[in-house]
């Protein structure tokens, strides 16, 4: 057999070779696009990372403020860690409430009373305003939902006024209710979980109402069941805010007062008191710190799915 017979013979047919060359341009690009992934996901990683820390900083930076002796908190350049870590200053701190005219344990009751009884408030009212908001056909809806967002404009400071004229009038200053009261009609709460549950399929609404359930049913046994990521991220934010707040607008008498008003006072006026001051800060953030953490789950997958729908 001659050589050119040979090459014929084992020669691929002009089809197939294109199918190769296809087969092996679709494998590099397959690579390529691969490989460009995973450099798009170390990319993320690292910007991350990067977040991670700048928002980690401002709590370490408290925590080791907290533990530095007084003549560490004036050096200039400041440092980030203390060369000689004490607890003098949280020593100082509790030493500090023992001499006040009310107990540090009736600052904190008053605080945690405050803080769980306007969350839980704000979130029932929350909820209840939000179903309507977001499943119902109610003339103007769109005007109201609209009211809902503009209302995020303005710092509570704005209603300050309001608020105290309204709880003058019904006789509640000096007491809980002025300080409950009116942290229950935050609007950020129903502003989050009115569009957490315009996510929730229609469908199963109309499926609970063929089956006789009334609209309190649907709201209990479908839309609070299915909107938990929501309530639960406004349980956290709001009891944050509460567990900060100083209610000296609307109370008086030291034993009704809650525990950032008391901290300030006893950290305030003089430079020895420094240390104190920042072991408070650290006392201040740990239980809505711990709250976070517990739920942080629930906030993120309620933040990526609660988006403005209209």
């Amino acid at each position: 057999m001659s050589v050119k017979q040979l090459a014929a013979r084992f020669r691929l047919p002009r089809k197939e070779k294109k199918q190769r060359v296809h087969r092996r341009v679709d494998l590099i690009g397959t690579g390529s696009r691969r490989n460009r992934k995973a450099y798009g996901d170390v990319m993320m990683l690292v910007l991350i990372g990067i977040m991670a820390a700048f928002s980690f900083f401002p709590l370490l930076m408290a925590v080791n403020m907290s533990l530095k002796p007084i003549h560490e908190l004036f050096y200039y350049p400041p440092k980030i860690f203390a060369e000689n870590p004490t607890l003098d200053n949280f020593r100082m701190l509790f030493s500090l409430m023992q001499n006040t005219r009310v107990s540090f344990f009736r600052y904190a009751f008053n605080t945690l009373f405050i803080s769980i009884g306007a969350t839980l408030g704000h979130v029932f009212l929350a909820s209840m305003a939000a179903y309507p908001l977001a499943k119902m056909k109610i003339p103007g809806i769109k005007t109201l939902n609209q009211m809902v967002m503009l209302s995020l404009m303005f710092v509570p400071a704005v209603t300050d006024v309001a608020n105290y004229l309204t709880v003058s009038w019904l006789g509640w200053l000096d007491t809980y209710w002025a300080c409950i009261v009116p942290a229950m009609g935050a609007s950020l709460g129903l502003f989050i979980m009115r569009n957490y549950m315009t996510t929730i399929p229609d469908t199963l609404l109309e499926a609970a109402t063929i089956d006789g359930c009334s609209n309190y049913g649907i709201y209990w046994k479908i839309i609070m069941p299915m909107a938990r990521p929501a309530w639960l991220t406004v349980t956290i934010l709001m009891f944050q805010q509460v567990w900060n707040m100083d209610n000296t607008n609307y109370v008086y008498s030291e034993a009704l007062k809650t525990l950032p008003y008391a901290l300030s006072q006893i950290t305030s006026g003089a430079l020895v008191r420094m240390g104190a001051a920042q072991a408070v800060g650290v006392l201040m953030m740990i239980v809505p710190a711990v709250v976070f953490l517990v739920n942080q789950t629930k906030i993120i997958d309620t933040m990526a799915s609660s988006g403005i729908k209209e």
